[in-house]
């Protein structure tokens, strides 16, 4: 019923004007409004509380009636893992529900049923999904390696041969502290950063390579944030990319809403204390935070 009410209102926006998606740019000259629901924006980054609900359904509303409009972007999802892009594109290809589509490409550390809507999604609309995200065990590699372990042309591309801006490397160390509780042994939080900076520069090449088309990230609101995050990375692209950050933050977080350009604010939700996951400090190979917020 709500995506039959949103169909409804879009096309009545759009017959108003005799617009369709293909003829934006000519409705723009001719002085016909584009559709309030077709971002304006090659890339929307639409951030996430991993475990909430309630973000979930929210974000999806959003994304859902923009691609009821005509909007086609590729999905990025942080809970693929890059290596696994083959089996994803395979899977995307053959199975006819979103678990298959799980089954075949995803990992055990996401809670899935909160992912299945947006999967179902691209496979109704025939939406590419591209793997987002850096595997534990690459990040481990990053960790220990270095930013190489991207390849050549990535580091080259978003300048990783040069030292990280002291900005961008003391904030990320502060939110991978909180996000461990202040329990972070010192030794580790330099490598810590640059396993979640090349999380992060992964997305932005990935949003960078279908900008032309357009694309949405889907991942938690740390990553998505324009101060430490994936916009950070974005802006280094030699094609101008227009984009748009729209955070899914919950009631009293510490998030600053100049983070985002858009701050969606939803209801806490009920959850166990994250830092009780730490009973004994975390080791190299513990390369993602446990924290369900971010």
């Amino acid at each position: 019923m709500a995506e039959l009410k949103i169909l409804q209102n879009a096309a009545a926006a759009m017959a108003r004007c005799a617009v369709w998606p293909a003829l934006l740019f000519a409705a723009a000259l001719s002085g016909c409004a584009v559709p309030p629901n077709v971002p304006s924006a090659n890339i929307l980054l639409l951030g996430e509380v991993h475990d909430n609900p309630l973000g979930h359904q929210r974000r999806l509303a959003d994304l859902q009636e923009r691609i009821l409009v005509g909007w086609r972007p590729a999905i990025v999802m942080e809970q693929f893992d890059r290596e696994n892009q083959a089996a994803l594109t395979q899977a995307q290809a053959s199975c006819a529900d979103a678990q298959c589509v799980i089954q075949a490409a995803g990992g055990k550390r996401w809670e899935w049923p909160l992912y299945e809507p947006v999967i179902a999604l691209a496979l109704r609309h025939k939406l590419p999904l591209l793997a987002g995200n850096v595997s534990r065990s690459e990040a481990a590699m990053v960790m220990q390696q270095g930013f190489a372990v991207l390849g050549a042309d990535t580091v080259a591309a978003f300048r990783l041969d040069a030292p990280l801006p002291v900005d961008l490397f003391e904030g990320q160390r502060r939110a991978i502290e909180i996000g461990h509780c202040g329990k972070l042994p010192e030794g580790l939080a330099q490598g810590m950063v640059r396993a979640q900076v090349a999380r992060d520069v992964w997305m932005a090449k990935m949003l960078q390579d279908n900008a032309q088309t357009g694309a949405v990230l889907l991942a938690g609101n740390g990553h998505v944030r324009k101060d430490l995050g994936v916009p950070r990375w974005l802006v280094l692209t030699t094609t101008p990319i227009r984009f748009q950050v729209h955070g899914f933050v919950e009631q009293g977080a510490a998030d600053s809403t100049a983070a985002y350009d858009v701050t969606h604010t939803v209801a806490v939700h009920p959850r166990p204390d994250p830092c009780l996951a730490f009973t004994t400090p975390p080791t190299a190979n513990q390369t993602s935070r446990p924290n369900t917020k971010e």
